[in-house]
């Protein structure tokens, strides 16, 4: 056996001699930031090797580090085998994030309830939002958020679904356990908050993607996870809370939102009917961002939807100073001949870019000429030493680099424009297919409404001028807020509302964009950003 020593805290870790250190501390519950899921190609677990006995460096991890960090003991935890006692340093701190709990309400009738509580639920990729509802009065009582626990197994659905797939004895099991432990551990929080006991909650309403839908009812996802992507279920599913080991009373009752496909889930269902897009008479287009991008499109009663992988660029994710949103994450960008301004959550001192701040930074770098509109950056040798432009690129041997900020330092590199765009064409793409296939143009659209977390946090100005949405649409966006969550507390207090909200995920129409003609085409023009 080895001992793993947390030098901060003086906690003791026993390991088997061999072990993988970055899952060692993170089964202990130690914060190690590891977008890849310990794939070792994100290079962002970084630890410091005090003392002790562990496998030499690779060549792989090697490229990952700087020379400098290498010569200070630093290594890639997730390509480090503890082989003997050792001493550790961790480099990183669970910061406070920002969780949007808050949305769009539309008009509707509530069912009379004599008394009792209820819990609403919005499950994403990344953050978990909780509400305690009075069921009498319909006022929200309390509330806790939290990031998705199941982040120790990946970032994004994708890595998570692989490690059921690398993981088939137990995978199942332990993602499921990681959601409602966190589950329970919120609703305990909001029934504390509102001095509420547990045993007083009638019923649950939970809205989420549909690779989190399955994960949390124990269901296996990896067929979403390859061709041709077909989940083991969509309908709406009522069960006992207990089932699941949801801490309630005995006969709580757990209701799960219905979805579309794959990848047009419970969430989506819930925004589109939040946002009544099925009485809408016009051209109206729905949209979440996220690291996927699903798109609702309504023109002529017709409701078609798709969705594009955005990849984990826009949560600040594969950017190479990148970083969730959370307090000294930068969120906005100026670039002006006195310099570089910046803004960060929580007024904080700038120690990463999360997605908003890296898709302003870009629509920067294009406004002033940084970066054209191939997505390459201007070459150094062409601008004069006096331009100020000039000292903000630096060259990192044949690659041009823009520093955003010396100390510490936030660099954007070529790798992470080519991020941004692959988003750009992805959610683009799927917007004009949905156009097509509808019959219509950019200017028939009435109405751009945009959902979701990340979208409540990007101005106009940096969707469109990265080229996210095009130049038609600037004026025509409304931002809706966390319809996920909204459309869940609608299914609480409504039966009604359940019956219509079944209703509308079957006549939602999915389009495989794959399999859409052009697509391709599509795509590659979408990738380029505009002048």
């Amino acid at each position: 056996m080895s001992e793993i020593r947390v030098r901060q805290t003086g906690r003791k870790i026993v390991c088997e001699a061999g072990d993988n250190l970055l899952k060692s501390l993170l089964d202990a519950g130690v914060f190690v930031d590891n977008p890849c899921n310990g794939k070792g190609i994100c290079g962002k677990c970084k630890i410091k090797i005090l003392s002790g006995d562990v496998s030499s460096m690779s060549e792989t991890e090697a490229k990952l580090l700087k020379p400098e960090e290498t010569q200070a003991g630093i290594r890639l935890s997730c390509m480090v085998e503890v082989l003997g006692d050792v001493e550790v340093e961790t480099l990183q701190k669970e910061r406070k994030h920002e969780v949007l709990t808050k949305g769009y309400m539309p008009q509707f009738e509530k069912d009379e309830f004599e008394d009792g509580y209820g819990i609403v639920i919005d499950i994403g990729t990344t953050t978990v939002v909780t509400a305690l509802i009075d069921l009498k009065t319909g006022k929200e009582l309390a509330n806790a958020s939290m990031i998705n626990a199941q982040k120790h197994y990946g970032l994004d659905v994708l890595t998570r679904i692989t490690y059921e797939y690398e993981h088939p004895e137990c995978g199942i099991r332990e993602l499921q356990e990681a959601i409602v432990n966190s589950m329970n551990a919120m609703i305990g929080e909001a029934c504390q908050e509102a001095s509420v006991s547990p045993d007083e909650i009638r019923e649950i309403d939970v809205a989420a993607n549909c690779t989190m839908m399955h994960m949390l009812l124990g269901v296996d996802a990896r067929s979403i996870g390859k061709a041709p992507y077909k989940p083991e279920f969509v309908e709406a599913k009522e069960l006992l809370a207990s089932e699941i080991g949801i801490e309630a009373a005995k006969d709580t009752k757990l209701y799960c939102l219905p979805q579309v496909s794959a990848y047009i889930g419970a969430d989506i269902v819930a925004g589109t009917y939040v946002c009544e897009l099925q009485k809408e008479k016009g051209n109206v287009l729905f949209i979440d961002i996220g690291t996927n991008g699903e798109i609702v499109l309504v023109s002529n009663g017709r409701l078609l939807c798709c969705s594009c992988a955005a990849g984990p660029a826009l949560e600040g994710m594969n950017i190479s100073s990148g970083m969730r949103a959370a307090e000294g994450a930068v969120e906005d960008v100026k670039i002006t001949e006195d310099g570089i301004k910046l803004t960060t959550i929580g007024n904080q001192e700038p120690v990463g870019i999360c997605g908003s701040g890296i898709l302003a930074v870009v629509k920067e770098l294009l406004r002033t000429g940084i970066v054209k509109k191939t997505g390459v950056f201007i070459k150094k040798d062409r601008l004069k030493e006096e331009d100020y432009r000039y000292p903000m690129i630096r060259m990192n041997g044949t690659k041009r680099e823009f520093i955003l900020h010396e100390n510490p330092e936030l660099l954007v590199t070529q790798g992470d424009v080519r991020q941004v765009q692959l988003a750009k064409g992805a959610i683009l793409s799927g917007f004009v297919a949905l156009l097509n296939k509808a019959g219509i143009r950019m200017e028939d659209l009435d109405k751009v409404m945009i959902a979701g977390q990340f979208g409540a946090h990007l101005p106009a100005e940096s969707l469109v001028g990265t080229g996210i949405l095009p130049q038609e649409v600037g004026d025509k966006l409304v931002y809706v807020g966390n319809s996920s969550k909204t459309g869940a507390y609608m299914t609480l207090m409504s039966r009604k509302v359940k019956r219509e909200v079944e209703e509308l995920a079957e006549q939602m129409e999915y389009m495989e964009l794959a399999e859409t003609e052009n697509y391709e085409r599509i795509f590659t023009e979408s990738m380029i950003f505009p002048n």
